[in-house]
């Protein structure tokens, strides 16, 4: 059984955990679905908006298909997460990202 197979088996006692999915969006990503990736890291974020770590691999994923727009969006977004989460290392991170991109 596959990694992927493997999260997914365990998704079915646990589908709303964000570690799970996180870690199955980034499976995906290495498999290059990025398609299911995105919708994963999306539903995530829109169910639980707190779960900094997928604010940097959504954005990533943007940037790659493109949406520039919405990567710098996700990285905004991330950043007033990881500030009101007192997540200096988070925030840090993002904030790189973000001005990689944007500068």
């Amino acid at each position: 059984m596959n990694r992927i197979e493997k999260i997914k088996e365990f998704l079915i006692t646990n589908p709303n955990d964000n570690f799970l999915r996180h870690a199955l969006a980034l499976e995906y990503i290495k498999e290059g679905n990025d398609a299911d990736a995105k919708i994963l890291f999306e539903t995530i974020l829109n169910e639980t908006p707190t779960y900094i770590g997928s604010y940097y691999h959504l954005a990533k994923l943007l940037e790659r298909l493109n949406e520039t727009q919405a990567a710098i969006s996700c990285y905004e977004k991330g950043m007033q997460q990881a500030k009101a989460a007192k997540d200096n290392h988070a925030y840090n991170e993002l904030q790189a990202a973000y001005e990689d991109l944007v500068y």
